[in-house]
């Protein structure tokens, strides 16, 4: 499935999201701070009543929101920040003529979203973006154009042209979901050595060397790795220790575990993370580690609608099924606070994000009822103040 990514700005913010805690609206706020906030960034689909990417203030210890501002863009369905905060880079995932990415300058002292400029993708669809550590560059993964672009940053933050385009081809078994080429996640080794491109339509990652002048990228040795045929990969994660790595596929509903080195991926598990019935059109979106590395979390959007919880086995990487979280209607991206308190739950369907509490010693969710309220949320970011 596509995703949506990104927001657009504007100086005038308007406030048409309301934040619900305990059943009480929060009100836009001005520029206090404690110890541990951050900032929260929603992207949205904007076929409803949300303009763009909002932007609200976290508090970790108590779990509470407060709406703060928001960037009207058009369909800003996933997100990327830069490494110090300052710059917010997003993917407008419309039709060929208006699909772009765009780049935002992110003021931490009022938390207020500046447009800085858009640039085509030159693919259609575009579903995820990422910025390199140094801010360098941004990489699209463009869903219905089959391909992965790639955009040098100015020394502004700006987005300059498209520096290079790859092109992928194929089909998978699946007639109906893979009849082509369909690139669904680029995410940066821990070393940030390599991407990785995951193609839902090939049942392949592609893989690619990273350099430090433009055009960044160039494809590796070897230049892809299959997953068993028709299980659709979607997104990709790292384990904290760097040695191992975790694939959602959409169409399987399985979890690919690999032990990673080198650059290298080699499968060492499967395991289901959606069990809803029959054998194929899965619908699993998105997959965390918690922070010490104990346990992994997959979003099912198909009945019922939750969140998979696995134990990590921290000396070989594999998984063990401990739970299940029923969540809201279509959960897509999450998100898991840096202290490990909190996985929030970016719900389209139901129109909320859900906070949930996460047990350290089980891995297991707890829902905290404290819902935040905004039209077809589809991606969640923080931002250190």
């Amino acid at each position: 499935m596509t995703t949506k990514i990104l927001f657009s700005a504007s100086f005038i913010l308007i406030c048409q999201v309301t934040c619900l805690q305990n059943g009480k609206s929060a009100q836009p706020v001005s520029g206090q701070k404690s110890s541990n906030d951050l900032y929260m960034l929603v992207g949205t689909y904007t076929s409803g009543t949300s303009k763009g990417i909002s932007v609200y203030r976290f508090d970790m210890d108590h779990a509470t929101a407060e709406f703060v501002s928001e960037a009207p863009i058009t369909n800003p369905s996933y997100l990327a920040v830069s490494q110090d905060g300052r710059f917010v880079y997003s993917v407008s995932e419309n039709k060929l003529e208006e699909a772009t990415a765009s780049a935002f300058a992110f003021d931490k002292q009022t938390g207020i979203l500046k447009l800085l400029n858009s640039q085509p993708t030159k693919g259609a669809s575009p579903c995820y973006i990422s910025v390199d550590r140094s801010n360098r560059f941004v990489v699209t993964a463009n869903y219905m154009g089959g391909s992965v672009s790639v955009f040098p940053v100015a020394g502004d933050g700006s987005l300059q042209p498209v520096a290079k385009i790859f092109d992928f081809k194929g089909t998978g078994p699946d007639e109906r979901r893979q009849e082509q080429a369909h690139l669904h996640c680029v995410f940066f080794s821990p070393d940030q050595k390599y991407l990785f491109a995951e193609d839902l339509g090939t049942d392949k990652i592609h893989k690619f060397n990273v350099s430090n002048q433009p055009p960044f990228l160039s494809l590796g040795i070897p230049e892809s790795f299959s997953v068993e045929p028709g299980s659709g990969p979607r997104h990709l994660t790292f384990h904290p220790n760097g040695k191992f790595a975790y694939l959602i596929n959409e169409l399987s509903g399985k979890v690919t575990v690999f032990k990673y080195s080198g650059g290298n991926l080699g499968a060492i598990q499967y395991i289901a993370a959606d069990k809803s019935p029959g054998t194929g059109g899965k619908s699993s979106a998105d997959i965390h580690v918690s922070p010490d590395g104990k346990f992994l979390y997959v979003s099912n959007r198909l009945e019922p609608n939750g969140i998979a919880i696995f134990s990590i086995n921290v000396t070989d990487g594999k998984l063990t099924d401990i739970g299940y979280q029923q969540t809201g209607n279509q959960p897509r991206n999450f998100i898991v606070t840096p202290n490990g308190k909190y996985l929030l739950v970016a719900n389209q369907n139901s129109n909320n994000i859900q906070v949930f509490t996460i047990d350290r010693q089980t891995g297991l969710l707890t829902d905290t009822e404290k819902q935040i309220s905004i039209n077809k949320p589809v991606c969640i970011k923080f931002v250190s103040k």
